[in-house]
């Protein structure tokens, strides 16, 4: 009794759950959810505009500084009490600017370098986009596989209630043994249990799709694998020269040889120019103007060391580039392996099924006439359900494995699916920051009304 309440109780937060989301949904519309849902692309997007601000930041390097300085001090001389003592006040207001006349190409690097970073943040981006749509699918697809899985659990159990009838029926009037009866019961017992574990397994699936996608699902509709025309080498060609990994590599391998390039320039002089306008407390105006050159002379060592330290890593970035395409490679010759395990495996699926039901059927007739065991029928049930359960699981593995494929060659985005979301332009705001506007101009405010915008999405 106790292990029937359980199942029971687990069916009737099953029904609960079924209640809550009766509605259906295409994967296409868990796709669109899922991107417009993802706190993880808002994250990113925000780490590339911070990235976009390096390269304003870089840029403001090149231009001139200018500030303003107010300054007032009281002296006094003379004995501390006496008549003699005089306090002498004065002021200063002064405007002061500096630029930097020639520095190597140093600032010109830097900024070259920085533009090399926020590409390889862009392709981190387009690789954060597909790890979000790829999840998305394969938690459409294990709510899907759960729901069938639960689906087929509830008809063994009415299908194995049946024969224990039956066998009970039988047994009453001595057509079969005790023995018959309590295989049945067993049977049934463990088909209980299991339509336990298909509906907690659908349950977390269902968890794990309102994490992925954003709200809870309703009915899963059948899906078709996506569409994968390419062979195996013309996939691995198309992902060496396309995917997000190998993009964002070869981005930072740039930015690494423009930093040995600009350690290399570090120990040209620089020139700077200086002046300054100032009024003080009587009125009276003047300025100043000062040309500098300078440079490093001896450093103990450090720049050495700076420049072997900047080799090594550009010689890291370009390991990191080899790792990086060898693993892309992989995934996709692993991807198609999987596609087409689930494919053989579909369609081996189909056959298993055609026979098990014939053979069922007929087990079951022949069970009726009395040259067949309870035993053997439950057991041609078991195969036939055995072979509907390898088709769902591999329906579901032939769908996400397509999937995978697109997402091994770059091209599992909302672009390439033709998802109605609205396109996240990375170059908009770069292209409002690059030329550092200053705070109070017309591209500033510009920013600010970006800024505001985003904030409140």
């Amino acid at each position: 009794m106790k292990k029937r309440n359980r199942f029971a109780a687990l069916a009737v937060v099953a029904s609960i759950v079924f209640g809550s989301v009766a509605s259906a949904e295409t994967l296409s519309a868990a796709l669109t959810a899922a991107y417009n849902n993802s706190g993880l692309l808002e994250q990113n997007r925000a780490l590339l505009r911070a990235a976009d601000e390096d390269v304003a930041q870089a840029v403001a390097a090149t231009m001139p500084v200018i500030a303003w300085s107010l300054s007032a001090s009281s002296t006094a001389s003379g004995s501390l009490t006496g008549s003699d003592r005089i306090i002498t006040n004065s002021g200063l207001a002064a405007i002061s600017g500096s630029l930097t006349l020639y520095d190597g190409g140093l600032n010109r690097l830097s900024i070259d370098a920085q533009k090399e970073l926020v590409l390889s943040t862009r392709q981190t981006l387009r690789g954060i986009g597909q790890d979000v749509l790829l999840r998305a699918v394969q938690a459409y697809m294990d709510v899907r596989r759960n729901q069938e899985f639960v689906q087929l659990r509830e008809s063994n159990v009415r299908v194995i209630t049946q024969e224990y009838r039956a066998a009970q029926d039988r047994f009453d009037v001595g057509e079969v043994t005790r023995t018959d009866v309590a295989s049945a019961e067993a049977r049934l017992a463990a088909a209980r249990s299991l339509l336990a574990a298909a509906q907690g397994a659908l349950v977390q699936s269902m968890e794990e799709y309102n994490a992925a996608i954003g709200h809870m699902p309703g009915s899963a509709p059948a899906v078709s694998a996506a569409p994968v025309s390419q062979t195996v080498t013309q996939a691995k060609e198309f992902a060496v020269r396309n995917h997000p990994s190998v993009l964002e590599v070869q981005h930072s391998v740039a930015a690494a040889e423009l930093n040995i390039r600009r350690g290399e320039v570090a120990v040209m002089p620089t020139v700077d120019l200086e002046g300054s306008i100032y009024t003080d407390e009587e009125g009276t105006n003047g300025g100043t103007i000062e040309l500098s050159i300078g440079g490093p002379i001896y450093y103990g060592g450090q720049i050495a060391s700076v420049m072997r330290q900047l080799i090594a890593n550009r010689d890291a970035a370009r390991a990191g580039l080899y790792v990086t395409t060898a693993a892309v490679e992989q995934q996709v010759g692993n991807s198609y392996a999987s596609l087409q395990i689930a494919q053989a495996s579909r369609l081996s699926s189909d056959q298993q099924i055609s026979a098990a039901r014939v053979a069922f059927e007929g087990v079951r007739e022949e069970a009726t006439l009395g040259s067949r065991t309870t035993l053997e029928v439950l057991n041609a049930e078991q195969e036939l359900l055995d072979a509907q359960a390898s088709r769902i699981s591999s329906q579901a593995d032939e769908v996400i494995a397509s999937y995978a494929v697109l997402a091994a060659m770059g091209l599992l985005t909302a672009e390439h699916l033709q998802l109605p979301v609205q396109q996240y332009d990375p170059t908009e705001y770069y292209n409002l920051v690059k030329d550092s506007p200053a705070l109070l101009s017309e591209q500033g405010r510009s920013l600010d009304r970006v800024l505001r915008a985003i904030g409140e999405e």
